[in-house]
C-alpha cells in the first residue's frame, strides 16, 4: 500500500514537473518571440535612422558642392563678361565694315572688296572664338553642378586648375572690390591629359582654391597694406606620380587643430560660412575615389600648401 502510494506520488510530481516544464516551455518561447519583435522593431528604427543619416548625408553634400559653386558665381559672370565684351565689339565693327563692303561691291572696288571681306572674316573667327569660350564657362559650371556619374574621363588637369584659379579670384573680388591678390600658376606640360571623375576631382581643386583665398583674405583685412595676398598652384609629374601643389601665404594653419582639419564637420570659419564638409570630402575623393593622398605643409605666419598627389599611369 506504502509502495503504491509512494508510486502515485512520484506519477503526481513528475506531472507536474512536465507540467511546469511545459509552461517554461511556451514561457520560453513567447520571450523569443518578445525579443523577437523587439529585434524587429529596433532593425526598422536603425534601417530608418540609417536611410534618414545618408540622406541627411547626401543633402550636406549638395549643400558643400552648391556652397563652392556660389562662392564661384560673380567668378563666372566676370569670365563670361569679357568674352561677350569681346562678341559685341567685333560684332559692331562688322557691322560697320558691311556697310563698307557694300559701298565697295556698288563702286566694283574689287581690291577694297577683298581687304573689307578679309576683315569680317577675321572678326568673325574672334567672334567665334570667345563664344566658345563662353560655352566652355558655362559647359564647365554645369558640369561642377551636376551630380557625379562616378565615371573617370581623360581631363586637362592644367586647363582645370588655371580655369578654376581664375574664377575663385574673380569670386572674392565681386564681393571685396579693392582686394588684390598676386596670382601664380607654374603648370608642368608633361601632366597632359589624366584620367579622374571631373565633377569631384574639380570639386577638390575648387575647395582648396577657395580655402586659400579665404586664408589671404582673412589676413588682409587683419594686416592691411604691409601685407601681399598670394595664391598659387604648381603641377608637377613624375615617373611614377603626378603632384598638384596649392600654396597660399595667409596665417597657416594652428598646430593644435592640424589633425582635425580632415575630419567632418570641422572648420575654423564662422557660422554660416562654411560647412566643414569640404576637406573632409576631399579627402575621401582623393584617397578613396581616385586612389591618391592629399597632403598639408603649413606654418603659423607663412601660409599653408596642400598636395594632391595621382599615381601617373
Amino acid at each position: 500500500m506504502r509502495f503504491k502510494q509512494m508510486i502515485h506520488e512520484v506519477e503526481a510530481r513528475a506531472a507536474e514537473v512536465i507540467k511546469l516544464s511545459e509552461e517554461k516551455k511556451e514561457q520560453a518561447l513567447r520571450q523569443k518571440e518578445l525579443l523577437q519583435e523587439e529585434v524587429n522593431r529596433q532593425t526598422a528604427e536603425l534601417r530608418t535612422t540609417l536611410d534618414n543619416l545618408q540622406a541627411t548625408q547626401a543633402q550636406l553634400i549638395q549643400s558643400e558642392k552648391m556652397a563652392s559653386l556660389g562662392e564661384l558665381t560673380a567668378g563666372i559672370a566676370h569670365e563670361i563678361q569679357n568674352p561677350l565684351n569681346f562678341i559685341n565689339n567685333f560684332s559692331e565693327v562688322n557691322q560697320d565694315l558691311l556697310g563698307e563692303l557694300k559701298a565697295a561691291v556698288e563702286k566694283a572696288d574689287w581690291e577694297e572688296v577683298k581687304i573689307l571681306a578679309a576683315d569680317v572674316q577675321a572678326n568673325e573667327d574672334k567672334i567665334n572664338h570667345h563664344g566658345k569660350r563662353a560655352d566652355a564657362i558655362v559647359k564647365g559650371m554645369l558640369q561642377h553642378s551636376r551630380h557625379s556619374s562616378g565615371q573617370k574621363d581623360v581631363t586637362d588637369i592644367n586647363a582645370l586648375c588655371d580655369e578654376y584659379l581664375r574664377l575663385a579670384y574673380h569670386g572674392l573680388r565681386a564681393s571685396d572690390k579693392g582686394f588684390n591678390a598676386q596670382l601664380s600658376a607654374s603648370l608642368d606640360p608633361a601632366v597632359g591629359n589624366v584620367e579622374v571623375v571631373v565633377q569631384e576631382f574639380g570639386r577638390v581643386i575648387l575647395n582648396l582654391i577657395n580655402n586659400a583665398f579665404y586664408a589671404v583674405h582673412e589676413r588682409k583685412q587683419q594686416e592691411g597694406i604691409e601685407y601681399t595676398p598670394q595664391v598659387a598652384i604648381t603641377t608637377q609629374r613624375d615617373a611614377d606620380q603626378i603632384m598638384i601643389k596649392i600654396s597660399d601665404n595667409g596665417a597657416g594653419i594652428p598646430a593644435a587643430i592640424r589633425e582635425k582639419i580632415f575630419q567632418p564637420f570641422f572648420t575654423t570659419k564662422p557660422t554660416g560660412k562654411g560647412t566643414g564638409l569640404g576637406l573632409s570630402l576631399s579627402y575621401d575623393i582623393i584617397t578613396k575615389g581616385h586612389q591618391g593622398k592629399i597632403e598639408m605643409e603649413t606654418k603659423e605666419g607663412s601660409g599653408t600648401t596642400f598636395t594632391i598627389i595621382l599615381p601617373a599611369k
